[in-house]
C-alpha cells in the first residue's frame, strides 16, 4: 500500500470542529498482506558465532530470521505464529532458509563460514516453492558445511536423507524436553545443542539426566556439544561442566550482520558420524546375527507386555515402536496400554494394515502395503538412553486357534540390534515423504 493511500490519509489529519488535535491510530494492517510482504523478500538474517571453548575462536555461525525491523512480524515468533496460522510455514522455512545463506555466500573471494540453520520438520521434506532457493541452498552445501538444526519433532525424519543432501545434524534444545534424549540413538546427531535452562539453571536431577544421556552419546558416536546461551564466565563453567566444547551467547557475540571478513570456519564437528542402516525386515536382521527360537503367540505375548511395562518405567525418555501384523491385533485392550504409553513416552508408534494415523490418543498409526514384509511379523522396540530392547517375530502361518499360533522369534537387549529395529519400524510411519530436495548437485 503507497504512503498517499485514503486510508493514511485518513488516520494522518487531525482536528475536530474545535481545533482541538485528536490523535488517531493508524489501522492494523491485515495479517495475510504483512506476511505475504514478507515472503516476497522481507525475510532478514542476523548470525550469531559459535566458537570452541577452549580458544574463543568463532568456528561456524547461527543464522537467526527476523522479519522487517518495526514491523508487527519482526520477531521470529510473531513471524512463524502468522505463516501457522496461514498454513504457510513451509514457504517462510525455505525463505528463511534462503536468507542465511545467502547472506554468507555474498562475500566476494572469501570462503563462505560454516553455518547452523533452523528448520521445520514439514519443510525439510517439501518441494522449496521457489527453484532458486533450491539452488542457493545447493551452492552453500557445495561451498560450505550446512548444519540443519531439528528438534524431537523430526523424529520421522530419515538422517540419511539429511547426511544424503549434504548438511550436517544438530539436534537443538537438549533438556528443554526429556523427551529429546530418547531420540539421539534413531536422530544421530552430529551435534548435541543443550538448552539453555540447562546452563542457566542451578543443578537438578533433570540436568543430571541429561549430562548422562548426551555425554553417553557423545562418548559412543563423537558428536559435538554445544551449550547456548553463555552470558557470563559461570555459564561458561557450567557448560564445560555439561561437556560442552563448542558453545554460543552474549559473551562471545549478538545476533548481528556477519563481520566484513567472517571466519572461514573449520567444521564445527567432524560431521561424519555414518547414518544408520535401515533394514526392510526387524526379523531378517536379527537373525542373520541370533538363533531363532519357536513360541506360541502366549509366550511371546508376555514377552511383548513387559516390555512395556519397561517402556511405562521409562516413561519420557521411551521409544515404543510396534508392528502388529494387521489393525485388528490392535484391540481395545492393547489400544489402552498404548493409550497409557502415548500419554508419557517421548514416541510410540503402531503399525498393521489398515491400521488408523492415530490408533490411540498420543500413538502415531502406519498402515502397512498388504505385501510389506511386515504383514508377516510381529515386531516391538522399546528405547530409553540406558535401555535397549526388542522383540521381533516372524509369522509360522499356523491355521489353528490363535493363541496357539507359532512364530519364529529373537528376544534382543543388544542396544545397536535395537536402534536398528526402531529405524526400520519409524522408517514406515513417514514413508511417504518425498526425498529432500536441496540435492548435492
Amino acid at each position: 500500500m503507497s504512503s498517499d493511500a485514503p486510508e493514511n490519509q485518513a488516520w494522518a489529519r487531525a482536528a475536530d470542529e474545535n481545533g482541538m488535535t485528536i490523535s488517531l491510530a493508524p489501522p492494523i494492517p491485515d495479517a495475510r498482506d504483512e506476511l505475504a510482504a514478507v515472503l516476497r523478500g522481507g525475510v532478514r538474517a542476523l548470525y550469531q558465532p559459535i566458537v570452541e571453548l577452549d580458544t574463543a575462536q568463532v568456528i561456524a555461525y547461527e543464522a537467526l530470521a527476523r522479519g522487517p525491523v518495526g514491523s508487527p512480524l519482526e520477531s521470529p515468533l510473531a513471524l512463524f505464529d502468522a505463516a501457522r496460522a496461514q498454513g504457510r510455514v513451509v514457504e517462510l522455512d525455505w525463505a528463511c532458509r534462503a536468507a542465511a545463506v545467502s547472506g554468507v555466500l555474498s562475500g566476494r573471494g572469501r570462503p563462505a563460514p560454516a553455518l547452523f540453520v533452523n528448520a521445520e520438520p514439514e519443510a525439510l521434506t517439501a518441494v522449496a516453492p521457489d527453484p532458486a532457493q533450491a539452488e542457493l541452498v545447493r551452492r552453500a552445501i557445495r561451498e560450505s558445511r550446512v548444519v540443519i538444526e531439528v528438534t524431537e519433532r523430526a523424529i520421522t525424519l530419515r538422517p540419511a536423507r539429511l547426511r544424503a543432501a549434504g548438511f550436517g545434524i544438530a539436534l537443538d534444545d537438549v533438556g528443554a524436553d526429556r523427551r529429546s534424549l530418547a531420540l539421539l540413538p534413531l536422530l544421530r546427531p552430529d551435534i548435541v545443542k543443550l538448552d539453555i535452562s540447562l546452563i542457566h539453571n542451578h543443578p537438578s536431577r533433570m540436568s543430571g539426566e541429561v549430562m548422562n544421556g548426551v555425554c553417553a552419546y557423545a562418548e559412543q558416536s563423537g558428536a559435538a556439544i554445544v551449550a547456548e546461551g553463555i552470558e557470563s564466565e559461570r555459564h561458561l563453567l557450567a557448560a564445560r561442566s555439561l561437556g560442552a566444547t563448542l558453545g554460543q551467547g552474549w559473551f562471545y557475540g549478538r545476533p548481528a550482520a556477519l563481520p566484513d571478513r567472517p571466519t572461514a570456519g573449520r567444521p564445527a564437528a567432524p560431521l561424519g558420524i555414518s547414518p544408520r542402516r535401515v533394514p526392510e525386515s526387524p526379523v531378517a536382521l536379527v537373525h542373520a546375527q541370533r538363533g531363532l527360537r519357536t513360541g506360541r503367540k502366549d509366550v511371546l505375548l508376555s514377552v511383548s507386555r513387559a516390555l512395556e511395562a519397561q517402556a511405562r518405567d521409562l516413561g519420557a525418555h521411551a521409544v515404543v515402536v510396534a508392528s502388529f501384523q494387521d489393525g485388528a491385533h490392535f484391540t481395545p485392550a492393547t489400544r489402552e496400554r498404548y493409550r497409557q504409553l502415548g500419554s508419557e513416552a517421548a514416541f510410540v508408534a503402531a503399525l498393521g494394515v489398515g491400521m488408523d494415523p492415530e490408533p490411540a490418543p498420543g500413538v502415531r498409526g502406519a498402515d502397512l502395503e498388504p505385501d510389506d514384509v511386515l504383514r508377516g511379523e510381529w515386531d516391538i522396540a522399546v528405547l530409553g538412553p540406558h535401555f535397549a530392547g526388542a522383540l521381533v517375530a516372524r509369522d509360522l502361518g499356523d491355521a489353528g486357534p490363535d493363541w496357539d499360533r507359532r512364530f519364529e522369534f529373537v528376544l534382543t537387549f543388544d542396544r545397536e540390534l535395537v536402534i536398528d529395529v526402531a529405524a526400520a519400524l519409524i522408517a514406515r510411519v513417514n514413508a511417504a515423504v518425498p526425498a529432500l530436495i536441496a540435492p548435492r548437485a
